[in-house]
């Protein structure tokens, strides 16, 4: 019969293949089954000689249109789960078979009640920023079968104690962003402990990708690509080498879906980053590799550029002009589904496309900022790297 379930022969599969035939409706009761019987499996491990055909979860995705929940939400349906976002409807369309909930999260009673409503196996919240957004997510998602909490490694501050750093070191955050995700981890973290919330966090470092663009070292703008083609010189923090890491946001979900309803990734926090580290300078001069064009990066020591601009280099003082190393070691251990594919010169590659046909990339000559500060320097001595 088509649409059968499929059991192995023996043992249960013979008493359940005898039962498929003397029920009045079989079809109905054998799927209410596989469905029980799917959500146990998730969350305690295969079960022997049971084979089914489409071990798919109902799954929630808070945020969705995003910088790496476009990416995820395209994974998880591309999986075959069946896939909601929860999101105001303002930016970006869904990719097919997606479901949109629209609606606000800081309007908690309609946020709440809507997904209580729905009876999830598992969340993944990648908009919670506070300690009151968590407590209303953990009202939301009383009951689901695996919540996923999307933080930062901005939690642990500039200041580390050895490299790589393990998702053991100690909290020192430098900014609100910093320490409103500490707060809010803290509430999950203090739910899990006392009433088994079934948690888990993850904190990426820099993901970069098609919406969020190409970053670059000192200031939150994207002119340089337009530099660079002009063979114009770059600015850079200090050497150019501080250590960093730059993920794909493809290569991102696959470590946020990787974890969903694995029983051993409950109660754990990951750090997600690609194994190993680049440098500032080398992440540039693989975009000039992309580019087709070599061009001279010019350092400055970061307090030079606080003075000039604090706030456009701002960047610089919170992370980028510090070195970081995160340790992954963790997660590829628990999830080998998490296997990054796509290079920083091929990510770059398509970033730079998609940037280019959205028409994102300034013209640097209307951006005289970083040549005077350049010329600047030149009369008084600078780094170039």
């Amino acid at each position: 019969m088509s649409g059968r379930f499929q059991f192995d022969k023996g043992g249960s599969g013979q008493t359940l293949g005898r039962l498929y035939d003397h029920l009045d409706h079989p079809q109905s009761v054998l799927a209410k089954f596989a469905k029980a019987l799917a959500k146990v499996q998730r969350c305690a491990g295969t079960l022997k000689n049971v084979k089914y055909p489409h071990c798919t979860m109902k799954i929630v995705i808070v945020g969705g249109t995003g910088n790496i929940s476009t990416s995820l939400v395209r994974l998880l349906v591309g999986q075959g789960h069946e896939v909601t976002c929860f999101n105001r409807g303002q930016r970006g369309s869904l990719p097919p078979g997606a479901r949109l909930i629209k609606g606000n999260r800081e309007d908690e009673a309609a946020f709440e009640n809507a997904m209580q409503r729905e009876k999830f196996d598992a969340a993944v919240d990648v908009i919670c920023f506070n300690a009151k957004q968590a407590q209303s997510s953990l009202r939301a998602f009383r009951g689901v079968g695996h919540f996923v909490q999307c933080s930062t490694v901005c939690t642990y501050g500039i200041q580390y104690e050895q490299f790589p750093s393990t998702e053991e070191h100690p909290l020192r955050p430098i900014t609100d962003y910093g320490r409103n995700k500490v707060a809010a981890d803290k509430v999950f973290l203090e739910a899990y402990a006392k009433e088994k919330f079934p948690l888990t966090i993850i904190k990426p470092s820099t993901t970069y990708g098609p919406l969020l663009g190409a970053l670059r070292q000192v200031a939150w703008e994207f002119s340089w690509i337009d530099r660079v083609r002009k063979a114009k010189p770059i600015l850079v923090c200090g050497d150019g080498n501080a250590l960093h890491q730059f993920l794909h946001v493809d290569d991102a979900a696959l470590g946020f879906a990787g974890v969903l309803g694995k029983a051993h990734c409950v109660g754990e926090t990951y750090n997600l980053v690609r194994q190993g580290f680049t440098t500032w300078s080398d992440y540039h001069r693989t975009a000039m590799k992309v580019l087709g064009r070599d061009v001279e990066l010019v350092g400055l020591p970061m307090r030079d550029l606080l003075s000039i601009d604090p706030a456009r280099f701002d960047i610089c003082a919170k992370i980028f002009g510090h070195s970081t190393y995160y340790s992954s070691a963790k997660l590829f251990r628990d999830v080998p589904e998490f296997v990054p594919k796509t290079s920083l010169e091929e990510g770059l590659r398509q970033v730079f496309e998609v940037m280019d046909r959205n028409g994102r990339i300034p013209d640097s000559d209307c951006e005289q900022w970083e040549d005077k500060i350049i010329e600047a320097q030149q009369t008084v001595g600078c780094l170039r790297v």
